[in-house]
């Protein structure tokens, strides 16, 4: 005998609930879970300041003899180090999208990041630049010069690619120094 199937309407026949009953059994709750429910990320506060801001020198050069390893480690680090930075060991505490900016824009807005991270005490941070696929060109201007004033910029001990999930080739992962 083949039975009408439910409708949509969400109502159980008796007999259902009967037999699904018997076949389940005798059902225990589960015990209470500690755990915490995700939150996003608390927006960082808009600064108003009256005073204009100190300028910040402009002594990256765009003008690379070679192209920019994809992986930096300053002198006097240990290999740990950056492999702990390919790793994850250290959380991304901010990060910086250069998506569409020229060359000259991009350099301005990664020397503010690179203060205003420094001035936080941050040590991890995410630059996003893409992979290039959108440029005239064809190349991925922005990684090849982002990666290129890393090296020279005062406060980047390492850099790596960024893991998967962060963007993967389109982003870099860069550690800082706490203090100057």
């Amino acid at each position: 005998m083949k039975r009408p199937v439910n409708d949509q309407s969400g109502k159980v026949e008796p007999d259902d609930a009967a037999l699904f009953r018997a076949a389940v059994g005798e059902v225990n709750p589960l015990p209470e879970q500690n755990r915490i429910t995700p939150q996003r990320p608390r927006r960082k506060p808009v600064l108003h300041r009256t005073d204009p801001a100190p300028a910040i020198p402009d002594t990256l050069s765009d003008f690379a003899a070679e192209e920019a390893p994809d992986e930096y480690l300053s002198n006097g680090l240990s290999r740990m180090t950056l492999r702990k930075l390919r790793r994850g060991s250290w959380p991304v505490q901010d990060s910086l999208d250069l998506h569409g900016c020229h060359s000259e824009a991009a350099r301005k807005l990664l020397q503010e990041f690179l203060h205003e991270a420094m001035q936080r005490g941050l040590r991890c941070v995410l630059v996003i630049h893409g992979k290039g696929k959108n440029s005239q060109s064809g190349e991925a201007v922005l990684r090849r010069l982002t990666r290129h004033w890393l090296i020279q910029h005062q406060t980047a001990l390492a850099y790596c690619d960024a893991l998967p999930k962060d963007g993967g080739s389109g982003a870099v992962l860069v550690l800082l120094k706490t203090k100057l």
